[in-house]
């Protein structure tokens, strides 16, 4: 049986992302950062919505608009389509676990 929580390497140089579920309407995604953030150039710029859920860790996303919201453990938020993001930075202590759901 799958587990969110299971397959979590010790050492993340770089950002993981595994597809969970994928079909042409929805795709789900674990995401694993420790410490990561978003290249200095360039945004989030999707043509799908994004619903992300911190499980474990922290992390704080940038909008174009100039907010940040920070998430933590059981915050989500709904990321329209086209709304221009980045991650600002994640927990440098504890390996953040993202459930994100792209959706059209």
């Amino acid at each position: 049986m799958p587990n969110i929580y299971s397959d979590i390497p010790s050492s993340l140089p770089n950002e993981v992302f595994t597809d969970l579920i994928s079909n042409d309407n929805v795709r789900i995604e674990r995401i694993l950062s420790h410490g990561h953030s978003s290249p200095e150039e360039g945004w989030y710029d999707q043509e799908e919505h994004e619903w992300v859920l911190v499980l474990e860790g922290q992390g704080v996303i940038e909008f174009a608009d100039g907010r940040i919201v920070t998430l933590s453990k059981g915050d989500y938020i709904n990321i329209a389509a086209r709304e221009k993001h980045k991650v600002q930075g994640t927990d440098k202590d504890t390996v953040t676990i993202w459930l994100a759901v792209f959706y059209r």
